[in-house]
């Protein structure tokens, strides 16, 4: 294939994990999970946590390993988001679930986003995973557990996904760059790592994006093509608004919002991200992230990005 043709395919599946040992970042679950399929016994499963951390590259891993070249006969993948009723679970679970296996002792069912399901389809789904353990292992992957009813938790071995560490984006972000011939600075690596914010996703969607370009992946191609604000920027506007400056640090925000065309839920979440690694007095700190918390909400329920960035930074500048 040629090198122009390789970059027409998303990197992101073709350097999906193939094995368990692929999958990075989550040495101990998956120590834990290996020692289910080496066994032979592999129980009901919850995966928990944020986007892009390797919850469901997992759950298609261990149909992999424990169903060869079969895995697709035997591994049935629904996305609970666009599939929430009640009648998903009853019919399409169902169907599968009672369907020859093959030669194998069960097959699995993976429900991803399963924190979407309604509670009625939660409840028929707990009732499902009774009625057909001795031939079925269902595999659960969301972002909040505490959106799973208590039935269907007890009934599953619970791993909770954390977001990745920088270390390990950052080898696979030099890894994929390397296998694909492209160009990088360490301060581009560091760049992307910053704006994945433990994302594997982001971070290797991003590097294609970057490569695309046709320049070296380093810092300022990345910011421009993540629309992700320097952490030096975030660090110069909360500083101005500390030390009384609102103009300064206003200019600094407009300059973000409006000529780059940043989102505000994305300049909070870098406020969110960076306070604690400001040079800041614990006081000041703990008031800032207040302001961040109570402007986070306000937008969240459709307030004005900018008023209410604004207003935090005024908030800030006007206690000092």
């Amino acid at each position: 294939m040629s090198e122009r043709a390789g970059r027409q395919e998303i990197w992101v599946e073709k350097y999906r994990p193939e094995s368990l040992d692929d999958v990075v970042g989550h040495e101990n679950i998956i120590s834990r999970i290996e020692s289910y399929v080496e066994q032979n016994d592999l129980p009901h499963l919850l995966f928990a946590g944020p986007a892009g951390v390797g919850k469901t590259a997992s759950a298609v891993s261990i149909a992999k390993e424990v169903y060869g070249d079969d895995w697709r006969e035997n591994f049935l993948e629904l996305n609970a988001s666009d599939e929430r009723g009640i009648d998903v679970v009853r019919d399409r679970i169902k169907n599968f679930a009672r369907t020859s296996f093959g030669g194998y002792d069960y097959r699995i069912i993976f429900l991803d986003e399963a924190d979407a399901l309604t509670s009625d389809a939660q409840s028929a789904l707990r009732r499902t995973m009774e009625q057909f353990s001795n031939n079925t292992r269902f595999i659960l992957s969301c972002n909040y557990s505490s959106q799973i009813i208590d039935p269907i938790q007890s009934r599953c071995a619970v791993f909770r996904f954390s977001q990745l560490n920088d270390d390990a984006v950052a080898s696979q972000i030099r890894k994929i760059a390397e296998e694909e011939g492209i160009e990088y600075t360490e301060d581009g690596v560091d760049a992307l790592v910053y704006a994945a914010d433990g994302d594997m996703r982001r971070a290797i969607n991003s590097l294609q994006a970057a490569a695309a370009t046709g320049e070296r992946v380093e810092e300022d191609v990345v910011y421009g093509i993540t629309a992700t604000a320097r952490p030096e920027e975030i660090e110069e506007m909360v500083t101005a608004a500390i030390t009384g400056d609102f103009v300064a640090a206003r200019s600094v925000l407009d300059e973000m919002l409006t000529e780059r065309g940043l989102a505000g839920g994305d300049v909070i979440d870098q406020l969110h991200r960076s306070v604690w690694e400001f040079d800041l007095e614990e006081e000041a700190a703990v008031r800032l992230m207040d302001r961040v918390g109570e402007a986070d909400y306000r937008i969240a329920e459709g307030a004005n990005e900018k008023v209410q960035l604004e207003a935090l930074l005024a908030s800030v500048a006007l206690e000092n």
